[in-house]
């Protein structure tokens, strides 16, 4: 199912926009083998920043590429917190679909609030990544309180409550701040938007240009 959704999105993308998503899913899914290698916390618990190349995809590409994006970044994880952890089959499809949501909301954010057309895009972008956030901590919530205790038997609240939603929120607060150094980066920006036809993060000095 999650292989036919993939396909079906990826139809409405062109090969440059394919190649970043492609990209980004595979430094999405490095970023959570260092990182859950580095910082394991508890059994099936562990530190993970793949949702920084979620947050590019979105921020720059928009809400399709951030979608996709999200969804192939979450391979890894839902490979060790599902077959490999406490969520078998559903870790497969509940943990892709929740970086999904929240690559998703990056980009209708960037997108509706025209970010890149601020004065201070880098500094919007910490309060933008964690609201971003929040559709995928809803989806979280409900997945260890309800899904898994109904389709696996594992999971509660309490296990988001105590060990998932603290370690969430300080992976966002870090998070956010590299992608506001990362937007605030003129180089970077040119880089990434070098992969879309309109880019829905410019550079900064490009939008100065266009305002010239």
């Amino acid at each position: 199912m999650l292989i036919e959704i993939l396909c079906k999105l990826v139809n409405k993308m062109n090969a440059k926009t394919i190649s970043f998503a492609a990209l980004m899913g595979a430094l999405g899914n490095i970023l959570f083998i260092v990182s859950s290698y580095i910082g394991k916390i508890a059994p099936g618990v562990a530190l993970d920043f793949s949702l920084i190349a979620a947050f590019i995809a979105g921020l720059y590409g928009g809400p399709l590429v951030g979608f996709v994006t999200g969804l192939l970044i979450g391979i890894s994880p839902g490979i060790y917190f599902g077959p490999l952890g406490m969520g078998g089959w559903l870790g497969l499809i509940g943990l892709p679909f929740g970086k999904g949501l929240t690559g998703l909301t990056a980009g209708l954010l960037s997108k509706g609030m025209r970010i890149g057309e601020k004065k201070h895009s880098s500094l919007l972008t910490i309060p933008l990544v964690f609201v971003s956030y929040l559709p995928e901590c809803i989806f979280t919530y409900v997945y260890f309180a309800f899904l898994l205790p109904y389709f696996i038997g594992t999971g509660s609240a309490e296990i988001f409550l105590i060990f998932i939603l603290p370690k969430a929120l300080a992976e966002i607060t870090v998070m956010s701040f590299l992608m506001a150094a990362l937007v605030g980066n003129y180089g970077f920006s040119v880089f990434v938007s070098n992969f879309f036809k309109k880019p829905y993060l410019l550079p900064k000095l490009q939008v100065d240009k266009t305002k010239s």
